[in-house]
Formats: structure tokens, C-alpha cells, sequence
């Protein structure tokens, strides 16, 4: 029989987000990435949205290991949560590793954890995998793609990259390792698809640094940037523009406060000798010499910028004397919530700089044509693209098929796909349990659909409870039925409207026969039957109806 390689993904197809890749080979499986997602308007209350790891949990003993290609939280945010079901050996890189750490540290499980690091270069023996770390650019410190060895062949999964030929740490994209694996041969490719709708390339991170120089330069307001805390490499960019134009700088929002301090103890950030200081001292400066970066490019509610906007922020208020630079551009979904923190802005006085004509923000994602590079370099037989929606993972597919890649040999998936892989065919028939488990506080996985869909009710037409007093000697109504309404309608106003529903549950528990009385939960099914209808019919809305039977 053919050898087989099984490649799994549970995350991150359909959709942008908790990315998490299984490969399986020999009886023995790894595991590339564990991202989380943010959750979609509609899910209330949720925190995040983490993959459904149940097929790892059922074949916990031949997992050999977790490997993360970078730092983003699309890429490592469940650890913690999947950790706690199964634990696995971690590798990744030197700057990953910290923030892992800060994460792991915050979930108590540092400790039980075995977080192994790794230079870009080096190859890790796991099992019967070999896993190479292969230097990538992209808009985090140390990312690397990985080429998965087995004895059947070779597969290249990129993770995030973009091909920067001026990066800031002056590390390029190993584009010659690509080059050479495709030499000796590549089984299977799975790349990013996040920006296969744009054509040619991304600019490269430094177009922003000059863009700072030419911002801060000549400014006489304080300049306030807000980036995404995970891009070291903006930052470093922000702080060397302020050295630059004579500038002190201040960090706040906790996770740009973490970033920095892991960061700088790596040696991932050279702070120009007495540039950064702490938020306190830096207010004791005229406004030209002043540069604070913050976290909040997002516009978070919980984030500084959303706070120095709605003036809740404990040392920073914003006025006509700011420059405010957003060096981001709005993730799909939160344009409205960015939108609002930029009006707010604007509306305290502060001159906001956002516009994207002005090179504030460069995407750490390849374009069709680098793209094209990578298939080109690699050549491989099979084609799996990765991260996207359907139609990013489609057009990726149109891009391999330009190339002269054999539409057969490209396989479009969905989360949980198994796809099977020998040295000829690939093939995907089965598929394997991969939802979306929601992170709600402290619980996981306990708010499901049902508890989702009963807040979307609640949320939009409010609830209505019915108290039904009833006597335990003869399961008669000793009184009318009480109603409580919240969320539904104005009690002062509705009084005539609450009556007829007293008739009606009342109506409905009498025209009962006796028998049928003495089941409480067939009383409720009545009443809610009665009210409900009566309610989409009189009112065309559907709240939730909740009857509560008290025997006295």
C-alpha cells in the first residue's frame, strides 16, 4: 500500500483567523499554529473564538508537537486554551517564544509547558517529521515558513510572509532555501492567501519609516502613534523618527508595554540612548518634543487611544495641541469601530493623520506577484492554498492555475478537510469535527449555538416572563398570571397590551383538562404557544418567552 501523508486544516480556511494546520504521517502527527479569531458582531459576549481541537484531543498520544511560524495572535492565541486539553511540546522562534511566554505566564502553565526555541536555519526532529525553519519577512519580528520533511517527500507551509527585499533588521526572505527545496523537489505547498486580490507587490516597511520622518518633521503639536503593538518593526521606526527630529517617546496600553519590554531584553528593538522614558516624565516636555506610542489602531474599547478619545485615559488628554498618526489599516469587521474613535478625535480638535495616500501602513502580506515567486521557486506538485476566505483561497487557485499548475492537483478546502496526499494523487474525501468554540470570560466551549442564538433573541426582541401561580391541591390558577417584560416594551405604556397577554395565559391554562394541568412543563408549552403567537401576530415581534410555573 502507498504511503499516505494526511494534511488536516481546523483553522483559518473560509474565514480570517485561528489558523491551526495537522499534518500526519506514519501514525504520528504535528501541528503547525493556534490562532484565535475575533468574534463576528452577532456573537454576544463572546471574547474569542477559538478551533475545535477535538480530533487532537482523541489522538493526544501521537501528537509529537506544536510549531508556530510567528507571533500574531491569529496564529498563537489558543494556545493557552488547547493547552489545557492537550499538552504538547512548543517550537518556534526567539521573539514567538516571548510572547508565548507573557501568555502562558498569564494562564499559570508555564511551568507544565516544554516551549522549545528555535533559530531560523535549524531543523527540529519530531517524530518521523523533520520540521525546517525557513527566515520569512513579514510585519512581526522572527517569523519563519516551515518545509516539513518526511520520507515521502517535502511540503512547504509559508504562514504569514511578504517578500521585503529592505527589511528593517536587514534579514531578507531566504528566498534561495525556497529555491533549493524546489530543486530537490516539493510534495505539496500551502501558502497565505490573505492578499492574493492585490496585484503586484507590498511596499516594503521602510516607505513607512520615511513617511514618519516627513510627518514629525517640522511639527510643533505632540505626536501620538498608534500601531499594532506586535510590529516591531514599526515601532523601532517610530523611535528612530523621533531620535531623528530631537523627540523623547512614551509607550502605553499593556500590550504595547509587554511587547517593548520582550522586545528589548531579545534584542529585537535598539533604543537610541535616552529616547524612551516613562509616560509621567514625558509630560514635563514642550509638545514638540514629545512622541507617544499607543495600542488602539483597532479602536478596542479597552485600548489607550479609545481611552485618550473618550477621555478616560489617566495621564493623556487629547486636544487641538495633538497630532494623532494611525499607522494601521482597519481589520475586515472593525472599520465602524476605528471609524468612531477617529470622529471622536477629530471632534476634541487634534489633527488626525489616517489617510492611506500618505505611507502610514504597508500590509506584511504577499501580493500576486510574490506569490508567483514562491510557486515559482518551489514548484511544487500539489497546491493547497491557505488563510482566506473563499474568495481569496479561490483566486489563489486561478494564480497557481496561470502558472501552469494542473487545476487537479490544487485542492481549495474547509476546516477539517482531511486531505491525503501519496507521491501521485491527492484526494479529499473525509473530513474530521472542526468548528468554532467560543471563549466567553473564564468559560470555553460551554456557550454554544443554542446559548448564542437565545442572546441574538434576547438582544433583539427582549423577553417575556410569565409567573403562573398555581394551586398544588387541584392545579387550578389561583390568580392572574404576573408578567415581567424587560427588553420588550415600556411597562408604563404597554399596560393595555400586558392585560391581553394575562388573558391569554390564563385562557390557555384553563382550556387544559385536568390531567394535562398536573405537568408542569406541559403548562409552560401552552402558555408559550399562546403568548408567542399572539405576539408575532399583534406585535410582529418574537422575544423570548419564558413561563414559570409556582405551586403554593
Amino acid at each position: 500500500m502507498a504511503e499516505k501523508l494526511k494534511i488536516i486544516p481546523l483553522g483559518g480556511l473560509n474565514e480570517i483567523g485561528k489558523n491551526m494546520t495537522a499534518y500526519e504521517y506514519g501514525g504520528e502527527i504535528i501541528v503547525v499554529d493556534c490562532g484565535m479569531a475575533f468574534p463576528g458582531d452577532d456573537m454576544y459576549g463572546i471574547d474569542c473564538v477559538i478551533p475545535d481541537v477535538s480530533y487532537l484531543v482523541k489522538n493526544k498520544s501521537r501528537l509529537r508537537g506544536l510549531f508556530i511560524t510567528h507571533g500574531h495572535e491569529d496564529h498563537i492565541g489558543a494556545i493557552p486554551y488547547v493547552l489545557k486539553q492537550i499538552n504538547l511540546p512548543i517550537y518556534c522562534t526567539r521573539f514567538t517564544a516571548g510572547l508565548i511566554r507573557l501568555k502562558l505566564q498569564e494562564h499559570r502553565l508555564l511551568d507544565s509547558t516544554k516551549l522549545v526555541t528555535v533559530e531560523a536555519g535549524q531543523t527540529v526532529k519530531a517524530g518521523k517529521f523533520q520540521v525546517e525553519f525557513i527566515h520569512v519577512n513579514h510585519s512581526i519580528a522572527d517569523s519563519v515558513a516551515f518545509a516539513i520533511h518526511t520520507r515521502m517527500g517535502t511540503v512547504v507551509h509559508t504562514g504569514d510572509f511578504k517578500i521585503d527585499s529592505t527589511p528593517i533588521d536587514g534579514e531578507v526572505i531566504d528566498l534561495a532555501r525556497f529555491g533549493a527545496l524546489g530543486k530537490e523537489g516539493v510534495l505539496a505547498l500551502l501558502a497565505d492567501s490573505t492578499n492574493v486580490e492585490r496585484p503586484g507587490y507590498t511596499m516594503s516597511e521602510r516607505t513607512v519609516g520615511k513617511t514618519f520622518i516627513r510627518q514629525f518633521t517640522g511639527c510643533k503639536k505632540r505626536i501620538i502613534v498608534t500601531t499594532f503593538a506586535s510590529n516591531v518593526h514599526r515601532i523601532q521606526q517610530v523611535i528612530d523618527a523621533a531620535a531623528a527630529c530631537g523627540r523623547k517617546v512614551a509607550v502605553t496600553g499593556r500590550s504595547m508595554e509587554n511587547i517593548m519590554k520582550v522586545s528589548t531584553e531579545l534584542g529585537y528593538m535598539k533604543l537610541p540612548k535616552g529616547t524612551v522614558m516613562d509616560i509621567n516624565r514625558i509630560k514635563g516636555l514642550p509638545p514638540q518634543q514629545q512622541v507617544i506610542i499607543t495600542t488602539g489602531s483597532q479602536g478596542e474599547e479597552m485600548s489607550a487611544l479609545y481611552r485618550m478619545a473618550f477621555s478616560t485615559h489617566k495621564q493623556i488628554d487629547i486636544g487641538p495641541q495633538d497630532k494623532v498618526i494611525i499607522s494601521a489599516s482597519a481589520i475586515p469587521g472593525n472599520e465602524v469601530t476605528v471609524g468612531r474613535v477617529i470622529n471622536e478625535l477629530f471632534r476634541k480638535g487634534a489633527d488626525v493623520v489616517y489617510d492611506k495616500a500618505d505611507m502610514l501602513h504597508v500590509s506584511g502580506h504577499a501580493c500576486q506577484e510574490e506569490l508567483k515567486i514562491i510557486h515559482a521557486l518551489t514548484r511544487p506538485r500539489f497546491f493547497i492554498p491557505l488563510h482566506g476566505e473563499q474568495r481569496m483561497l479561490q483566486i489563489h487557485k486561478r494564480v497557481a492555475e496561470s502558472m501552469g499548475m494542473d487545476p487537479n492537483n490544487i485542492c481549495v478546502a474547509e476546516n477539517g478537510s482531511v486531505i491525503e496526499l501519496t507521491t501521485k494523487h491527492m484526494k479529499c474525501e473525509a473530513s474530521v469535527p472542526a468548528g468554532e468554540v467560543f471563549v466567553d470570560g473564564s468559560g470555553v466551549g460551554d456557550v454554544g449555538a443554542v446559548v448564542l442564538n437565545d442572546r441574538k433573541l434576547l438582544a433583539e426582541d427582549g423577553m417575556v416572563v410569565i409567573v403562573l401561580p398555581m394551586s398544588s391541591h387541584d392545579h387550578q390558577l389561583l390568580c392572574q398570571p404576573e408578567i415581567v417584560t424587560r427588553g420588550f416594551v415600556y411597562v408604563k405604556e404597554s399596560e393595555e397590551l400586558l392585560q391581553e397577554l394575562r388573558d391569554i395565559a390564563q385562557n390557555a391554562v384553563d382550556g387544559m383538562s385536568a390531567r394535562r394541568r398536573k405537568d408542569q412543563g406541559e403548562v409552560c408549552k401552552t402558555v408559550r404557544a399562546a403568548v408567542s403567537s399572539y405576539l408575532f401576530k399583534h406585535t410582529k415581534r418574537s422575544p423570548m418567552v419564558i413561563p414559570m410555573v409556582t405551586m403554593l
